[in-house]
């Protein structure tokens, strides 16, 4: 038995104690596992944040075209934003049939006060939509684009007051970049520019453009504290069933203004007028729905894996370089002060970034020192 024992191989670790090659070999195979899952989460990260970037600059771009080539009607270009969301229905029958991340809470929201989230949601989904619809059409889309980078500015104030988000010298020096990048294109020289666009509509585009941006970082902050206080669970079907929802009721309620503005008389002269075709006119705003559902299937794939804070960051951080792309697409001039405020964007993203960046190793060393506390008792009965 003793030499059975010594030919039993060993491994010798710190403080003289021996593990046995199995254990060994069990801990080394959990810890490829780990890794495996690791990889494939950045994999999954890689995707999403691909969706979110190409999703949401071609659909800027779309709408760009169709206001260029004759569109006119606001609420045709509020409505593409959202009508493409049966798309994303098969895939929830999908994750429901499977019972993938259904980890419902016993206690399940109020019906009252769940109905009454989705509805507020809902509204300011389509108001926040139409102030959008209005900034892309008096603005080129590098202006538009660049002022929209503000709303991590917005996000982060609402953060702070209703997710308890710390103001850290990082957060304040993107507050501060992110506002003086803004400021720069409202004040542009050039406000009326080369479409035709008086400096009076310029302003107004300007306005709604950054009300928008106040009102989208105020939906990120509010969807947050619904996860964490009405609907209490983060699942990837729980966020899908909010976006489908809040797109069906806003679909509703902007077809409700189409009609009620009588805009809808007018769609068939502009499918007729439009430069490109009858249906390249269809086939723009196909795509464009399309551009926006897929930039939601990413969005709701990082809220998931991280948190709807990240998701905006991501959404933000391709929002400075949609100007390259409308000047090599639409030869929109690209001077100092856009070239400026470029920078500005980019440097307030960074500094964003960073912060999480920080916080992630904050965290990351915390879950650390608890489980290195939580084994203490384990040693202690081993040396035993």
């Amino acid at each position: 038995m003793g030499k059975a024992q010594d030919l039993q191989p060993h491994i010798i670790v710190k403080g003289g104690e021996e593990v046995n090659a199995l254990e060994f070999e069990k801990i080394t195979h959990q810890a490829t596992i780990s890794q495996l899952k690791d990889f494939t989460w950045w994999v999954r990260m890689a995707i999403y944040a691909l969706f979110v970037l190409s999703g949401q600059s071609a659909a800027v771009l779309l709408g760009r075209l169709y206001y260029n080539k004759g569109g006119k009607n606001l609420w045709m270009a509020t409505l593409v934003q959202f009508i493409g969301f049966p798309i994303l229905i098969p895939y929830h029958c999908i994750l429901s049939s499977k019972k993938i991340a259904l980890d419902r809470n016993v206690n399940q929201p109020d019906a009252l006060a769940l109905a009454f989230m989705y509805l507020s949601f809902c509204v300011l989904l389509a108001a926040d939509s139409f102030l959008y619809s209005i900034g892309l059409l008096y603005l080129p889309v590098s202006t538009f684009s660049l002022i929209c980078a503000s709303q991590l500015a917005f996000n982060a104030f609402f953060s702070f007051c209703l997710n308890a988000q710390k103001f850290t010298p990082c957060i304040v020096n993107s507050l501060v970049i992110l506002t003086i990048s803004s400021t720069l294109l409202v004040f542009h020289p050039n406000s009326v520019n080369l479409t035709g666009i008086s400096k009076e509509k310029y302003t107004v585009g300007v306005i709604c453009t950054v009300g928008a941006s106040a009102w989208y970082g105020l939906m990120f902050s509010l969807t947050q504290f619904s996860f964490e206080k009405v609907l209490k669970s983060q699942t990837f079907v729980t966020v899908l069933e909010m976006k489908i929802y809040e797109s069906l009721v806003a679909t509703c309620s902007t077809l409700v203004g189409l009609f009620i503005s009588e805009e809808w008389q007018g769609l068939k002269r502009e499918m007729e007028e439009f430069e490109l075709g009858r249906s390249s006119y269809l086939l723009t705003l196909i795509c464009t729905a399309t551009a926006w559902q897929t930039f939601n299937i990413g969005a709701i794939g990082l809220i998931f894996e991280v948190s709807s804070l990240f998701s905006n960051v991501i959404r933000a951080s391709g929002l400075p370089f949609v100007p390259v792309l409308a000047v090599i697409f639409f030869k929109e001039n690209m001077d100092g002060t856009k070239v400026i405020a470029m920078v500005l964007a980019l440097w307030g993203f960074a500094s964003y970034l960073y912060q999480h960046y920080l916080d992630d190793l904050e965290s990351k060393a915390e879950t650390k020192h608890v489980k290195e506390i939580s084994m203490i008792p384990l040693l202690k009965e081993d040396n035993f």
